[in-house]
């Protein structure tokens, strides 16, 4: 029998691994995600909105453009540290508080939308995560989520690292958040209605070498992996992305374009 798995230490292990490097470099790249979000959501002035592992703040920034009231939570502070300087640089007035996904610390009903991209799909509990977000919104708000699927880029990225550096036993992998089904079972009973669209991001960088160049510098789980990796198996894990990038490539030769399909999701609270 499996001992059960610490989630506390591995969530350190996670922390550290989205503080290395500095996924706003990559981040700030994904904004159009939160201005779409933010409109799938049909965000209004004055509404009370909460960011969920909101990274440097993509969804914070779409919803404080809107008008809305945002507080904006990430257990990393030196990401909502990038957040906050985007805010202050726009004018916006957002609050940013440290906070974990798995016990955000707010009252039931706090908020009219609840919002994550790319954030508390992350998070090893999923069941508890996701219990969290309906928690803290009020009945008639809605959760807007983004998530990478399994089948789109970033979810074949992170099968490509687990070739080289497996993840844990008996967590689940967060690409399951990226599939409408394993959505309905954790949303499903706080649900009056769960709309799912597919959507995609283009990644464009100058080539794969450019790509793997920037995302092994400043994305913390691709940092972490490389850094982690002997010699033998960093080359192996880099020629594995090569490959993966040169094979979704759709610019031609000259310049990477790979598209990376996404759900973009609208849960409303029951």
């Amino acid at each position: 029998m499996n001992a059960p798995i610490d989630l506390t230490a591995l969530k350190g292990r996670q922390q550290t691994a989205w503080a290395s490097g500095d996924y706003a470099v990559i981040g700030t790249t994904l904004q159009i995600v939160g201005e779409s979000l933010a409109e799938a959501c049909d965000l209004r002035w004055d509404e009370n909105v909460l960011d969920v592992a909101a990274g440097n703040g993509n969804a914070t920034l779409a919803a404080a453009r809107r008008g809305c009231k945002v507080t904006s939570t990430d257990y990393v502070s030196t990401l909502l540290e990038r957040g906050a300087e985007r805010a202050r640089a726009e004018g916006l007035n957002v609050a940013f508080k440290v906070a974990d996904a798995e016990a955000l610390p707010f009252e039931d009903a706090s908020f009219d939308a609840v919002l994550s991209t790319f954030g508390v799909m992350f998070a090893p509990d999923q069941a508890r995560s996701a219990s969290e977000m309906a928690r803290v919104c009020r009945p008639g708000g809605r959760s807007g989520l983004a998530n990478w699927t399994p089948e789109g880029f970033i979810g074949q990225l992170f099968k490509t690292l687990g070739r080289q550096l497996p993840p844990p036993a008996g967590v689940q992998p967060p690409a399951l958040w990226g599939v409408e089904s394993h959505l309905r079972s954790l949303f499903g009973e706080q649900a009056a209605a769960i709309a799912v669209t597919p959507r995609l991001f283009n990644f464009r960088y100058r080539s794969a070498a450019h790509f793997i160049d920037v995302f092994r510098t400043w994305y913390g789980p691709v940092h972490k992996a490389f850094a982690a990796l002997p010699a033998d198996k960093a080359a192996a894990l880099e020629h594995d992305l090569t490959d993966l990038l040169n094979r979704m490539n759709r610019a031609g030769a000259g310049s990477l374009v790979v598209p990376s399909e996404y759900l973009e999701i609208v849960i409303t609270r029951r």
